[in-house]
């Protein structure tokens, strides 16, 4: 399994399981600078809706950069290893595509693309359909428009994926808009090119009917798996809601799917995502993590845009992550000197051991990014020769300390702990442990307030305004769910 990454690098999470309920991920698809151009990407800008296709030996993820380049696919046979330099399509206008290979063995690149006699409303577009000779990447044959959605005046018709079973290629694309009005839909045709003919039971999920106090919106972008035994599962993204905002974003849920007079029902008497999932699959547990090692790579870790790696130092002190500070700060449209983890829970500790040699002028602590106007920080700076530890929001672009206590030496745990929409700020230091902030509104780090579609990512941050910068030592990041 594949998920978007916007504007962090690296792109594209790889995610192993074997019971589609306990995932562990395996890697990056895009991990280098060649493969990923994020240069100016806004935190909802970058990579968009990637999928991941299999076929006779050869795994393909295609996706789009929104912000530079286009759609492209990259290639390899080993899914927890490298993966190909870039391959960009041409001719290819849109977003969101996908691979389907037919029993002839040719390939077809199914996408999206705004109506191209013009648009006469905003979202409207089509879905679309070439041959991509996989010798030379590129769409060879005629592209042919297949399907515009369920609706007569459908919006945004996304994220399509072809299927083929008993005779029939199945298309099913989200529509709707990727937020409270979000759906899928499905359509089916004897040929490959159409013509596509609409469910009669279209939306075949959608939960834009249960009312906004319903926990989980915005339900969407699915794809269909079957297992080796004939069983269906359908995969989607949707957000949770906690007292009634979004602030991990988009996430991955699961379905049952059931096939009745030639079609695909979810969640069979229930028509919707359940809170917790019945499935008949054997489970297969992962180890769970709580402990981060900053001074080892890994593949859970990311970064704002493309990293300047001279700034993350795991060499001059062992176990620990040097972190140079910079004057790019999280506002800016450029790379911080900012390394951390996705936020997957509301009830949360993060904690990491930071020892510090800040100059005047210089911050370093944690970090909570919902984008680039509305972030939430702990941090030790350094104010007329003494160290403070503050506690920082910034709201809609306005930066306002919430909270201030000074604090001696230079090592310090520094500590986090979010409890639903609340977080409560504290540092610990050799003499004593103060509580810098506590009972802060956080729920405008959720997309309803700051827009855009991503969640919070978290983790520890360092900025200075210095010529000659001073740095900060981090040991390892915890992150728990309490």
């Amino acid at each position: 399994m594949v998920t978007s990454t916007f504007a962090y690098f690296p792109g594209v999470p790889i995610y192993h399981s074997k019971d589609l309920v306990n995932w562990k991920q395996i890697g990056n698809v895009l991990d280098r600078k060649k493969q990923l151009n994020l240069l100016g990407a806004a935190h909802s800008q970058g990579i968009f809706a990637p999928s991941i296709r299999y076929h006779d030996g050869t795994f393909y993820m295609i996706t789009t950069n929104v912000t530079n380049g286009g759609n492209f696919l990259v290639k390899t046979d080993d899914p927890s290893g490298d993966w190909s330099d870039p391959y960009f399509i041409d001719n290819a206008p849109g977003i969101d595509p996908s691979l389907f290979f037919d029993d002839n063995g040719k390939c077809y690149y199914v996408g999206t693309r705004e109506n191209p006699r013009g648009a006469t409303y905003n979202g409207d577009w089509e879905v679309w359909l070439q041959e991509l000779d996989l010798e030379t990447m590129s769409l060879i044959g005629i592209s042919t428009k297949l399907w515009k959605g369920a609706l007569r005046d459908a919006i945004w018709p996304e994220g399509p994926h072809i299927y083929k079973k008993d005779g029939f290629y199945y298309l099913m694309i989200a529509e709707g808009g990727t937020g409270f009005n979000h759906a899928i839909s499905i359509a089916r045709s004897e040929a490959i090119d159409g013509p596509y003919i609409g469910n009669k039971n279209n939306p075949i999920l959608t939960h834009r009917h249960l009312g906004n106090q319903y926990p989980i919106h915005n339900v969407g972008h699915g794809d269909l798996v079957e297992t080796p035994d004939g069983k269906w599962y359908l995969t989607c993204l949707a957000s949770r809601q906690f007292n009634g905002f979004d602030n991990l974003g988009r996430e991955t849920f699961l379905a049952k799917v059931e096939w009745e007079d030639g079609w695909p029902v979810i969640n069979p008497g229930e028509g919707r995502l359940l809170d917790e999932q019945e499935h008949d699959l054997p489970l297969v547990p992962i180890e769970s993590r709580e402990a981060f090692k900053l001074a080892e790579s890994d593949s859970g870790f990311l970064y704002l845009r493309n990293p300047d790696w001279k700034n993350y130092d795991r060499k001059s002190r062992k176990d620990w992550l040097r972190l140079h500070p910079t004057a790019v700060t999280i506002s800016d449209m450029k790379s911080p000197s900012y390394i951390g983890l996705r936020q997957t829970s509301m009830d949360f500790t993060l904690s990491v051991d930071m020892e510090e040699a800040l100059k005047e002028k210089e911050e370093a602590g944690l970090v909570v990014i919902q984008n680039d106007r509305y972030s939430i920080r702990l941090v030790i700076t350094t104010e007329n020769g003494a160290k403070v530890a503050q506690f920082i929001t910034l709201i809609d672009g306005v930066e306002t300390v919430v909270g201030s206590q000074e604090v001696a030496g230079h090592a310090f745990i520094l500590s986090l702990k979010g409890e639903g929409q609340t977080v409560k700020a504290v540092v610990e230091s050799s003499d004593k442990t103060v509580t810098v902030a506590e009972e802060i509104d956080v729920h405008y780090l959720s997309t309803k307030v700051a827009g855009g579609f991503v969640g919070c990512t978290m983790g520890v941050y360092a900025v200075s305004e210095q010529e000659s910068p001073g740095y900060a030592d981090f040991n390892t990041l915890t992150l728990t769910k309490d």
